[in-house]
């Protein structure tokens, strides 16, 4: 398996895969160009990471000579999981997604509500929508709570 504990030497990685498909899935609906393209930066990104050791430990890369995806977990919750939009549909989301319920015992996660494409890829992996949704802080969408 390529999946192993992400580490320091990774969070520029993770920032930069984190930080572009935020502009890319999330600029559409919210259309905020001072948090996309302003406060959304790799380099603070990857400071967040650093300055905060139980996020590094709880986050999970594919490494195949290449990160090429994440998983952020807290507990039995998947927080963020992420592929290079590079790299999707080669099974990476569906490895990482696995190694949470399967090793980690995951079992919910919360999406947002407008994100149809991550929708359809947590259902496709077990995941079900509940009657739970709340407000992303600060907005005016919805994330939606999914449970396996």
């Amino acid at each position: 398996m390529y999946i192993r504990q992400a580490e320091e030497k990774d969070v520029s990685r993770i920032a930069e895969i984190m930080v572009y498909n935020n502009r890319v899935n999330f600029f559409p609906i919210f259309k905020d160009e001072n948090y996309s393209f302003g406060e959304l930066q790799v380099v603070s990104v990857a400071n967040e990471y650093l300055q905060d050791r139980e996020r590094l430990q709880n986050t999970f890369v594919y490494d195949n000579g290449l990160i090429r995806g994440f998983v952020q977990l807290s507990g039995p919750e998947i927080q963020k999981l992420y592929v290079d939009t590079f790299f999707q549909n080669q099974g990476i989301g569906a490895s990482l997604i696995n190694f949470a319920v399967e090793e980690k015992q995951c079992n919910f996660l919360w999406a947002l509500e407008k994100n149809s494409g991550a929708l359809r890829f947590y259902e496709k992996h077990g995941f079900h929508r509940t009657e739970e949704q709340i407000l992303e802080e600060g907005t005016s969408e919805y994330l939606v709570k999914l449970k396996r």
